[in-house]
């Protein structure tokens, strides 16, 4: 046992022997961490990620700032070079009510509450805001997490104020020492022209990001040329100096926006608004459509149509009539009598027609159905196919057509009706050609059963008017880019449906409608001292599963002069309320204003 006992003295663990061990342990536990720890930070170093996170997008996150450097949003123009639309600064205001903000040298620099009843008198005088308002707005209040509001705006009316409104409040504010109002600078679209071809011209509005985008007309077909491309800039900062790391700056500039210069003349463009407000302030047309376009070129130098708006101020974009679409592109319509000229030019040109032959008028069978002329089947007995055109006879036509039915359906196609102009505006419609029985075709004959649009019609009668050669309707007569290149809109043959010669005989035939003292259904049209060529037009129209009686769409077009043609106008006009007048009466009133005005300015 002694022996025993010997032996487990000497296996005891002595304090020094403790001691050491516990040394050897804790240096290689200390080894073992400074390796682990080693090896993280070469790992990370090598990496550059923790934890799957980038250090380096960390740093920059912390020191790198990025700017977005905006393009300038290119301007419309008109013909001359006169600004229609353009970017401009406006500034809108806001006040802080946080008690923390004040200068290095303790002055506050917000709102202070002796001076709220004056602060809501000087925005009551310069941009009003009543005084009930302004001073609810800086009042104290939190917001829904319970946050207490810093900064407050003031509504519509605090916004798009113009720099010299800006200057006017700076001031009384500072003659009356009051702090706490600021500015905030903001681009905006400035639209310089009031109700001036507005669903062509269209207007913009921001998107989430803040970027304007167009809405309809130039502004939103030609929304991404005259966005241009925003630029950007980057930089550094100095995390011991807080300024611009040298040599860090990367900068890409902006492209600005297209310039677009557009065909309309601001002058004519005027007078017809004036003259188309007229016409719905007397008659109440559910809508009016006009257009007067050159008729060497296709270019379009005013358009106007009824219901509208202002661009300036949108006045008229809440009212409760008022109508999103551009009915000159987007609405289809039965045209009526306008479409006889389409189907002399056609008779003509196949040998269909001589303008001495003569025809029964009143009415004609075709198939199950009858048509009748516009009297109610009486007619005006017997006439020529020539006087035909200007009493407007639907038995006339549709005899002629019966001549060569298939032969009128293609030159329908020629003339462009059934597909879209690609006039450039979004929602451009094509309209229908019904073929489907004989009745169809024979009622495309005087412009019912086929639906066109105002551009189809304008395109068609350029043919006319340009010995043959027709003409797609334009309004865009040149693009700037930011560096200075010029893209000119050259006028487009979109096809030659009639040789030069039946253009010439249809004007002359269409003259007979303002100057046959018999058949003549036009003398309203007739201009002292030119030579007028036109074609009315009175269509019933298709709604509610059947045609409306007593319900008519009136039209005209008139081509002048006719030795020489100059201008097209176009113009239709929908349910006017006709008290004591006709629809001539009411649509010459536009159209001989309008020619005669582009014939002494233009010249």
């Amino acid at each position: 046992m002694k022996k025993i006992k010997e032996f487990l003295n000497k296996k005891n663990q002595t304090t020094t022997t403790n001691r050491k061990r516990v040394g050897i342990i804790m240096l290689f536990l200390t080894i073992a961490l400074f390796l682990l720890f080693t090896f993280r930070l070469s790992h990370i170093i090598v990496t550059g990620t923790v934890a799957g996170t980038s250090l380096n997008e960390k740093t920059k996150d912390l020191y790198e700032v990025h700017e977005n450097l905006e393009a300038k949003r290119g301007s419309i123009f008109d013909r001359s070079g006169n600004v229609l639309v353009e970017d401009a600064v406006s500034f809108s205001l806001y006040a802080i009510l946080d008690e923390n903000y004040t200068d290095l040298d303790g002055k506050k620099r917000y709102v202070q509450e002796k001076d709220w009843q004056a602060i809501a008198e000087i925005f009551e005088k310069y941009v009003k805001i009543d005084k009930e308002t302004t001073l609810k707005q800086l009042q104290p209040s939190v917001n829904e997490q319970g946050e207490k509001i810093t900064n407050v705006e003031f509504g519509t009316n605090g916004r798009n104020l113009s720099f010299e409104t800006k200057n006017q409040i700076e001031k009384e504010l500072e003659d009356k020492q009051i702090t706490g109002i600021y500015f905030k600078e903001e681009k905006k679209r400035n639209y310089l022209t009031g109700n001036f071809a507005s669903y062509f011209i269209g207007f913009t509005q921001q998107d989430d990001k803040g970027n304007q985008q167009g809405v309809m007309g130039i502004e939103e077909a030609y929304n991404d040329a005259l966005s241009g491309e925003n630029g950007s800039r980057s930089y550094e900062i100095n995390s011991s100096l807080g300024d611009v790391k040298p040599g860090s700056v990367k900068e890409t500039k902006p492209v600005n926006g297209e310039d677009i210069y557009t065909t309309l003349d601001s002058n004519l463009q005027f007078y017809l608004e004036e003259l188309m407000d007229t016409v719905a302030k007397d008659y109440s047309p559910e809508y009016a459509t006009a257009t007067l376009m050159e008729a060497k070129t296709g270019n379009i130098l005013a358009t106007s149509q009824r219901p509208s708006f202002e661009l300036d101020t949108k006045n008229g974009v809440n009212d409760p009539n008022f109508n999103w679409r551009n009915i000159l592109v987007e609405d289809v319509f039965e045209p009526g009598s306008t479409m006889k000229s389409m189907l002399i030019a056609s008779a003509i040109e196949e040998h269909k027609f001589d303008e001495n032959e003569r025809f029964r008028s009143g009415s004609i069978q075709i198939d199950d159905a009858k048509i009748n002329d516009w009297n109610s089947g009486q007619g005006a007995g017997d006439m020529t196919f020539r006087q035909g055109l200007a009493w407007s006879s639907n038995v006339g036509m549709v005899q002629l057509q019966q001549r060569m039915p298939e032969l009128w359906q293609d030159y329908l196609v020629k003339f462009g009706f059934g597909q879209s102009t690609n006039f450039g505006l979004s929602g451009e419609a094509s309209g229908e050609i019904q073929n489907r029985t004989t009745v169809d075709q024979a009622m495309t004959a005087y412009g019912q059963g086929i639906s066109v649009t105002n551009l189809q019609m304008l395109q068609a009668y350029s043919a006319i008017a340009n010995g043959g050669n027709m003409l797609k309707p334009n309004i865009i007569s040149k693009t700037v880019s930011a560096d200075g290149k010029e893209t000119i809109t050259e006028p487009e043959v979109t096809g030659t449906p009639i040789s030069s010669e039946t253009a010439n005989k249809v004007l002359e035939y269409m003259k007979d409608v303002t100057t046959d003292p018999e058949f003549g259904k036009g003398h309203e049209y007739a201009i002292d001292g030119l030579n007028v060529s036109a074609k009315t037009g009175t269509a019933e129209f298709f709604e509610n599963g059947s045609y409306q009686k007593q319900e008519y769409l009136h039209s005209v077009v008139t081509i002048t002069p006719t030795e020489d043609p100059k201008y097209i106008f176009y113009m239709t006009l929908k349910k006017p309320v006709l008290q004591g007048v006709s629809a001539n009466d009411i649509i010459s009133g536009v159209s001989n204003k309008l020619v005669q005005r582009a014939m002494v300015e233009l010249e």
